[in-house]
């Protein structure tokens, strides 16, 4: 296997003019045509977050490109782990994400992601998603055909029905609510949009509705031990998902991001993140080549 992966970074404007910046991570081939994985984060999330790139790294080892994005309204911007927009983090709402997707497969089926990269052809289309980026993922998947093969990683089943009641009241009182950010000590504002936005489009929207749309492969995984996202929203997605060919895997005793931390300075992998990554590779082995 061939063990030279090489990054290309760029971006794309998104369709309100911010920029969905991007990390290509692609194995030398002669051939100029790849399999490609595009990776979602989740809510206060980042591509470059703990042990995702690590991830990115390994899944290209064995002859994927991986795509992997942050979205446009994330609140990250040219510093890779620095909430530095929390302008555009107010302001975002999970229609304007899959509008980041829909320009990232645009980009990736006219060529213009893999020109860097020396890569004439990027697909077929895999994806991937944490959390609420695993929701995001779902949609995604059900939206555009394209996509022919989906993991996702702890996601969230309904983005309203996660929303506490509070961050609803604040909503409905003060326009906006906040949330802290335990690694920076920031706080992070939440406008209204977000909360109308899911629900005025909740049946396009929503991950619990849209994944009995799906009948291409699909892997649901999750730990036992989330915290922030109880394992019974996979298990019920799973349940919807009308695929034949479909799995879920319940990691016993991995916590949200599986033993994973930011930053990640430790010389090994997590062995519950060991885990999903060997059984994602596996699915798009399976799946994808």
């Amino acid at each position: 296997m061939n063990r030279v992966v090489k990054k290309h970074s760029g971006s794309l404007p998104s369709t309100d003019g911010n920029a969905v910046r991007y990390d290509l991570y692609a194995p030398h081939v002669d051939s100029g045509s790849l399999p490609i994985i595009v990776f979602l984060h989740g809510f206060k999330g980042f591509k470059d977050w703990g042990t995702f790139p690590d991830a990115f790294f390994e899944i290209a080892l064995q002859g994927f490109a991986v795509l992997a994005i942050n979205f446009s309204h994330n609140g990250i911007g040219l510093n890779s782990d620095q909430f530095d927009h929390l302008d555009l983090f107010e302001s975002q709402t999970l229609s304007q994400e899959i509008e980041d997707v829909r320009i990232v497969i645009e980009a990736l089926k006219s060529g213009q992601i893999g020109q860097s990269a020396g890569l004439f052809d990027l697909s077929p289309i895999g994806i991937i998603g944490h959390s609420r980026g695993g929701h995001a993922a779902i949609v995604a998947a059900a939206e555009f055909e394209d996509i022919s093969c989906i993991v996702t990683w702890s996601s969230v089943l309904d983005c309203v029905d996660s929303w506490s009641d509070d961050m609803k009241k604040d909503w409905d009182t003060k326009g906006k609510t906040e949330i802290k950010n335990t690694r920076t000590g920031q706080m992070m504002p939440i406008g209204k949009q977000l909360y109308d936005d899911a629900l005025q489009n909740r049946d396009k929207l929503s991950a619990q509705t849209r994944v009995k749309e799906l009948y291409i492969p699909s892997l649901f995984i999750h730990g036992t031990a989330d915290e922030t996202v109880p394992h019974r929203n996979s298990q019920k997605l799973y349940e919807a998902c009308p695929s034949y060919e479909k799995e879920q895997i319940l990691i016993e005793g991995a916590n949200h991001t599986y033993g994973s931390a930011h930053p990640f300075d430790d010389d090994e992998l997590p062995p519950h993140f060991h885990e999903v990554i060997d059984h994602s590779i596996r699915w798009f082995q399976t799946y994808l080549f």
